[in-house]
């Protein structure tokens, strides 16, 4: 798929202290299903980072190139597959979303402000 077709995403959410080796244990083996359905949802280049900020909390953002063609449709897939259902269901007690979230968000949604191919 040509370039310009790529979006890209970058969202937030908390992580709490007592999670986080749990968190990382959980993304060093992720379910090999889970990251088919992540290539079948047309997401690419995919990565999390962890951060502590100044406020002593955590935090996790997200990046993700979205190439496919109906982010919506393809996001709807993703949360209706059982296997990926199961996935957050022990992500999520890790995470705390934040309190300025948009309705019916878990992570955060960012704007992008600079981006240079």
């Amino acid at each position: 798929m040509a370039e310009q077709n790529v979006k890209r995403y970058g969202s937030i959410v908390g992580l709490k202290a007592d999670k986080i080796q749990e968190y990382k244990i959980l993304h060093a083996k992720v379910w090999p299903n889970i990251l088919s359905m992540i290539k079948r949802c047309h997401i690419r280049n995919y990565s999390i980072y962890l951060h502590r900020l100044p406020d002593g909390n955590y935090y996790l953002f997200s990046y993700l190139e979205y190439d496919g063609d109906n982010f919506v449709s393809d996001m709807a897939v993703m949360a209706a597959d059982p296997e990926t259902q199961r996935w957050w269901d022990v992500c999520k007690p890790c995470q705390e979303p934040l309190d300025n979230r948009q309705e019916g968000e878990w992570w955060s949604e960012m704007e992008e402000v600079f981006h240079q191919d």
